[in-house]
């Protein structure tokens, strides 16, 4: 069995930025195993070929949860990305970091370890920003970070319909501040390409001798001698085979998949894994548990006048679109998913915003799935509350690492996340009646207005909401012994063991999860080069 120093689980946002702080050091053997192939797909680089990629089970995993009332009793389907580059490589791109008070409240449930001194000079260290350096925005690392280009009529009455609601108009949407805030959104994408964790942290050292990259290699479960963790187990075109790990193994499979590695490994509730035929290492009811997601609802709009990019996304038009893509590596096929984001408050008295809107110049075509775009002019908005706190879980109910788990998402399970989220439909509509909106607005076709009250407007997120890709919280980070992992990332227990990604994180960040994820991966780097064992 080869050996490396770490075996890094998971070649995500996380993975790839650990595989590439911890190789810097050519003393450093390196494994990354990913389940996935490589990124070489032609549309994970196209910033509008996600659709495609999103809808390819080649490069997907897809999680079904169980039917419950807050999801109108049906099954959904959460993906996540299954390539070199995770879920980054088949994400809409949005560069959200979150505010200094969201890595203060995670300090203050784990360590000051996670705290924004900490989390600010993290994404200073990461980022190649357009917008240039300053105090916790950086110029030279390796991901690049640009600013929409895409700017037309109906997206800078988007904006100015923000201003009339009172929400400041910011250059840097990210600035550190707690504040309400609409702009224009950084997006990871540079030249036109999607800069994935692959891309920004793998490729500049992927070259490496030290560093070797596993792709196709679905792992089963951690090794262990005693209690130490010694190796990694995986599946590779139908046969088994193992690496051993002399320092330490990080277990970064998001927080879908890395409950279900470290169940199979043997750490998780007893009967659970006593009815699976599991032995057990160590017990560990919570893992699993604590899963938090964002529950959006899509807002949609007819328009007056043909303002709207939904004719750029049709017939001959599409090819034109297309064809100024490649030729270019601009247009409307050089977007991100979103490119505008706006961050408010549903109500009053509340000391920083509890609500984002993300913002597009289409709108889709629930007929069709989402598939296509409407073929009349449109707009939408995707609405989701920042801070839900109702938690769900998900667990593995067969030992193949094949075999994604299932979860109960256990949406607004509380009055407080259902009062948000009603207020947050609320205030959304008030923006769409602020000028210059109003004047081009036509009618709400989504819900639209049969969904007026509270009791229907949670039934509208019950019918027709969605995940926003963003659960954590499933391997809980804690100070208290019941926690998956202590503050130093270390999987309670066992010896050797660390897990790091969105998994651990016990609260969920105001926003997108990527750049929390990559911020918190440099830091997680910093601990365990400096002896956190």
């Amino acid at each position: 069995m080869k050996r490396f120093d770490y075996v890094i689980v998971g070649a995500g946002a996380a993975g790839c930025v650990l595989a590439y702080r911890l190789s810097e050091n050519p003393a450093i053997s390196v494994a990354l195993i990913e389940a996935g192939p490589r990124d070489t797909h032609p549309f994970i680089a196209m910033p509008k070929g996600l659709a495609k990629v999103m809808a390819d089970p080649n490069h997907l995993w897809a999680y079904a949860s169980n039917p419950e009332e807050s999801t109108a009793g049906q099954s959904e389907v959460w993906v996540r990305g299954r390539v070199l580059g995770g879920s980054s490589s088949v994400n809409g791109m949005m560069y959200v970091r979150g505010q200094p008070a969201d890595f203060d409240a995670l300090a203050e449930l784990t360590s000051d370890d996670w705290n924004w001194e900490h989390i600010g000079k993290a994404y200073a260290a990461i980022e190649s920003h357009e917008l240039g350096a300053d105090e916790t925005r950086g110029d030279r690392g390796p991901l690049k970070v640009t600013m929409p280009d895409l700017r037309d009529e109906l997206s800078e009455a988007q904006i100015a319909a923000g201003e009339a609601m009172g929400w400041p108009r910011k250059a840097d949407v990210n600035a550190p501040d707690n504040s309400d805030a609409i702009g224009f959104a950084p997006r990871t994408i540079a030249k036109g390409r999607r800069q994935s964790a692959a891309v920004a942290f793998l490729r500049p050292a992927q070259d490496r001798k030290n560093l070797t990259i596993l792709t196709e290699c679905t792992v089963d479960r951690v090794i262990f001698a005693d209690r130490r963790a010694t190796g990694v187990e995986f599946l590779r075109g139908g046969e088994r085979h193992a690496v051993g790990a002399g320092r330490e193994i990080i277990v970064c499979g998001g927080a879908m998949a890395s409950p279900g590695i470290l169940e199979r490994s043997g750490i998780g509730d007893a009967r659970r894994l006593e009815a699976l035929g599991i032995p057990l290492v160590h017990e560990n009811p919570e893992v699993g548990e604590g899963l938090i997601e964002h529950r959006g609802l899509i807002m949609q709009w007819k328009l007056k006048r043909d303002i709207s990019q939904n004719k750029h996304f049709k017939g001959w038009r599409l090819l034109r679109s297309t064809l100024q893509y490649y030729l270019t590596r601009k247009g409307p096929m050089a977007a991100a998913a979103y490119e505008i984001g706006a961050w408010f408050r549903t109500r009053p008295g509340l000391n920083r915003p509890d609500a984002q809107i993300l913002i597009a110049p289409f709108s889709f075509d629930f007929a069709k799935n989402r598939q296509d775009v409407e073929a009349f002019p449109g707009m939408h908005v995707v609405v989701y509350s920042l801070r839900p706190t109702s938690r769900g879980n998900i667990h593995i109910d067969t030992r193949d690492p094949n075999a994604a788990a299932r979860f109960n998402p256990n949406y607004r399970a509380n009055q407080e996340d259902r009062q948000s989220m009603i207020g947050a439909v609320r205030v959304v509509r008030e923006y769409a009646r602020k000028p210059p909106l109003d004047q081009m607005i036509a009618e709400e076709t989504m819900p639209g207005p049969a969904y007026a009250s509270d009791a229907e407007i949670l039934d509208a997120y019950d019918r027709f909401g969605t995940c926003a890709y963003h659960a954590v919280g499933s391997c809980r980070m804690g100070k208290d012994e019941k926690s998956v992992v202590d503050p130093k990332l270390r999987v309670r227990g066992v010896e050797g063991l660390r897990v790091m990604d969105t998994s651990v994180m016990p609260v969920i960040p105001a926003g997108n999860t990527q750049g929390p994820t990559m911020a918190m991966a440099w830091r997680a780097a910093d601990l365990i080069l400096n002896g956190s064992t």
